[in-house]
């Protein structure tokens, strides 16, 4: 797996990665049997939905009925809205990675800030793991009873799944992957892209992601980065 330290302002940066959309069966720890693990499994089933949703526009065989469309298009919209924690989810099943930063920044000084990243990953998702599964607990259990999808204890119960695969994948970052530290020009020719004018911006950044063959990098960066 291969990790960029991307520079989206003069001093600040985004850990970023480009994995298969789709995701696998098999992690470096299976959630507990169960509830849960059923649940995970039909989270990442969402995301895959939701990604060929994106790419190739709606299924033929949507749900039918009102109620049943309106919790396809819920869930669908969590998992979107939680994609920037792709790289944690994917961090969890891995001993090894690669790790790319810039190079006109000192190795020790990069690792402090992949680790500071990490570090504060870890917190917060282990603090809305649990706010949120007191929060499914409640609504699960207020709305049970009510007829028709029970959106809002979906909603809360993949928010806990994201959080949950998000914190393991911080806690793998830190305590177990083999970091191989490699510094990168290309990473560093993003920072002079912040200062160019819109239109040498752009051609600027796609030969940057051509080089890195990163497909996704200049959404991500145009996202991201604050101009200067």
């Amino acid at each position: 797996m291969d990790v960029y330290l991307v520079p989206v302002g003069l001093q600040r940066y985004e850990l970023y990665c480009e994995v298969p959309d789709e995701p696998d069966q098999a992690g470096v720890a299976e959630p507990p049997p169960g509830f849960f693990h059923r649940l995970v499994d039909r989270f990442k089933a969402t995301i895959a939905d939701a990604e060929r949703e994106r790419r190739h526009g709606p299924p033929a065989d949507v749900p039918h009925g009102r109620l049943a469309r309106i919790k396809a298009r819920t869930m669908r919209w969590v998992v979107e809205s939680m994609a920037e924690q792709k790289l944690l989810w994917h961090l969890r099943k891995q001993e090894s990675a690669c790790f790319h930063y810039p190079d006109d920044v000192e190795e020790p000084r990069a690792v402090a800030i992949l680790r500071d990243s990490l570090g504060r990953d870890l917190a917060k998702h282990r603090k809305w793991l649990v706010i949120d599964s007191i929060l499914m607990a409640i609504f699960g259990i207020v709305l049970f009873a009510v007829p028709g999808p029970n959106i809002v204890g979906y909603y809360f119960a993949f928010r806990v799944v994201g959080h949950y695969l998000s914190f393991r994948g911080a806690s793998q970052g830190l305590a177990t992957v083999s970091w191989r530290n490699e510094p990168s020009a290309p990473l560093t020719e993003l920072r002079r892209v912040l200062t160019l004018d819109p239109v040498s911006r752009e051609s600027r950044l796609h030969a940057v992601a051509e080089t890195l063959r990163l497909e996704h990098l200049a959404s991500f960066f145009e996202r991201s980065a604050v101009s200067t």
